[in-house]
């Protein structure tokens, strides 16, 4: 053997090589311990192997969809490249690739190939008629376009040749035959309830067809975005001082740390002393639509109070209340009110709101005592009461419809166009049905009810409860839900109510002078608010500004409750 060919034997017999536990080689090194330059390439890319091997065995379940979630809405972005580049580091698969394909046909009206995918697409689905479901919906789009770009025979063939063999929804198939007879796109608009041929109506489709495929086959649009506004809201839920409409949008606010409002931000601060009763003052109310506050005095006047540039001005002073104003009731549409005076008071006034004239007064007996009012929702009838017996439904001019003997009133409230809800001096709550004259219990109190106000939704009624507080009910299970500590409740006429963002909170009077402020979930007061000096006899909240508490008491004054802070921006301070 030649010298030169010995030299090259020595040197590959000298070369190594070292291999990871999976048996792939990693570097070759000669005798000295030096990597080969002829498999460095090698080394690298089976370096980077090795390392995508290791990653992949990290992944979770969990942490697959997270990345999966997170590809969705890098897509959604229009960073393909780098969903790409994720996808393939992690191993991970965005979505089926048939499910994709899907989505693109149905998205760009491509109906036969969606009909030929989505059998591929069948072993998936949980039964047969979830694939009936999916190909009628695709042809009733298809069918619905072919029409609106007056294609009729061909969707005169759509309707008998694929839709009718399907014998799925019959019913929806004839509606669908007749639009045939559409003499033009708005015709076909109408009948059908359809917004016409383009991307809104085919995504509103896959939407539809997304419902009926796994999650892990089809991603849910926007899945990301949904789980973050659901976490948003969750937080809101849990945080007392939430009230403001400010942050509807999950872009107003940051998800960089935990939601938290500050007290700052919620009513507790007088932002306004009105002081032109010269009496005790019984009883307020914010219109329906919170442009208005009526307030009613010992005094024997109503004033009307007109919300301007975050201010109330004084905009009507209706007089001649021989005993006083306990009780004031907005229609409806805010046209009206109807003003009712204290027990012996047998009068009650209806008042035009914008005119401040007198329309009727009502006077039915001078044995009478009209104390509570309550309106029908049609804004032409209102029932009446009080605790001598009286219980009248009326019309619009106080004349008596139909009369209930024997029920002493404490208040009222109009549950439906048939049912009246009636406290009486039994210390219960009643309905009450006037087109059938029956009536049926609905809650028992061991205590006088002084007075009673039902939630926007109709579900739950909140009593003032003589020597016991306020008690939150539920009026279909009738069952006590909570009761609301920290008040101090006699025998006064206190009025409590509902309020702020989404009737989340409380509010109620007390004879201590104090306002008080509870979250609907909690027993304990989140705010008192101090300022009046005698009893505090009833609280509003407006309607529509949840940050506008108002406050009636014996010492002559209604103060309007602000937060210390209006709230402009996102805040993730915690509660003072």
């Amino acid at each position: 053997m030649s010298q030169k060919k010995k030299m090259q034997t020595r040197a590959k017999t000298n070369l190594d090589t070292a291999t990871n536990e999976n048996g792939d080689v990693l570097c070759e090194v000669n005798g000295n311990g030096a990597e080969s330059s002829s498999t460095s390439g090698k080394v690298a890319a089976l370096k980077e192997r090795n390392r995508e091997k290791i990653a992949m065995k990290k992944l979770s379940k969990l942490d697959e969809e997270v990345v999966r979630l997170i590809g969705q809405h890098l897509d959604k972005l229009g960073l393909n490249k780098t969903v790409n580049c994720l996808m393939k580091e992690s191993g991970c698969q965005l979505e089926n690739s048939s499910a994709s394909r899907f989505r693109d046909y149905c998205l760009h009206g491509e109906w036969h190939k969606a009909e030929t995918v989505l059998k591929d697409l069948k072993p998936l689905l949980t039964n047969q008629e979830c694939f009936l479901k999916m190909k009628f919906l695709i042809l009733e789009q298809k069918y619905l376009e072919l029409i609106e770009d007056n294609r009729v025979i061909d969707a005169l063939h759509c309707l008998r040749v694929e839709l009718t063999p399907l014998k799925y929804n019959v019913e929806q198939v004839h509606e669908l035959s007749g639009l045939l007879m559409c003499t033009s796109k708005e015709d076909l608009l109408s009948k059908a309830n359809w917004e016409g041929k383009g991307i809104q109506t085919r995504q509103r489709l896959v939407n539809k067809l997304q419902a009926f495929l796994p999650a892990t086959v089809m991603l849910p649009p926007d899945r990301l975005g949904a789980l973050i506004k659901q976490a948003v809201e969750y937080q809101k839920v849990g945080c007392l001082y939430h009230n403001t409409l400010l942050d509807k949008e999950t872009d107003s606010i940051s998800i960089l740390s935990d939601h938290q409002c500050s007290k700052k931000m919620f009513p507790c601060k007088t932002r306004q002393v009105l002081a032109e009763h010269v009496d005790e003052v019984w009883f307020l109310r914010f219109s329906n639509n919170g442009q208005y506050l009526a307030t009613g005095s010992k005094d024997m006047n109503v004033i009307i109070w007109k919300i301007e540039n975050d201010d109330l001005i004084k905009l009507h002073v209706l007089e001649g209340h021989v005993n006083g104003v306990s009780y004031i009731n907005w229609s409806p549409d805010d046209t009206y009110i109807i003003a009712c005076g204290p027990e012996d008071c047998c009068e009650l006034w209806i008042w035009h709101v914008e005119t401040g004239g007198l329309k009727c007064t009502m006077n039915h007996s001078a044995e009478d005592s009209l104390t509570c009012c309550a309106w029908y929702e049609d804004g032409q009838r209102f029932v009446v009461g009080g605790t001598r017996g009286q219980f009248y439904q009326c019309d619009l001019d106080g004349n008596v419809i139909e009369s209930w003997e024997g029920v002493r009133v404490t208040g009222l409230h109009v549950l439906d166009n048939k049912n009246v809800l009636a406290a009486d001096t039994h210390m219960r709550i009643r309905a009450y049905n006037f087109d059938d004259i029956v009536d049926r219990p609905i809650i028992q109190e061991s205590h006088p009810i002084m007075s009673f106000v039902v939630s926007n939704d109709k579900s739950q009624a909140l009593l003032n409860v003589a020597s016991q507080g306020v008690n939150l009910w539920d009026i279909k299970d009738k069952v006590l839900l909570r009761k609301f500590r920290g008040v101090t409740q006699g025998h006064c006429m206190i009025h409590s109510c509902f309020g702020g963002l989404n009737n989340n909170f409380i509010a109620s009077g007390s004879e201590d002078n104090h306002v008080y402020v509870w979250h609907h979930t909690r027993e304990t007061p989140i705010a008192t608010l101090s300022g009046h000096l005698r009893t505090v006899n009833c609280v509003h909240w407006n309607p529509k500004d949840p940050s506008m508490l108002a406050s009636a008491s014996d010492d002559g004054t209604v103060r309007i409750w602000r937060p210390e802070e209006l709230r402009t921006e996102p805040s993730d301070s915690q509660p003072s």
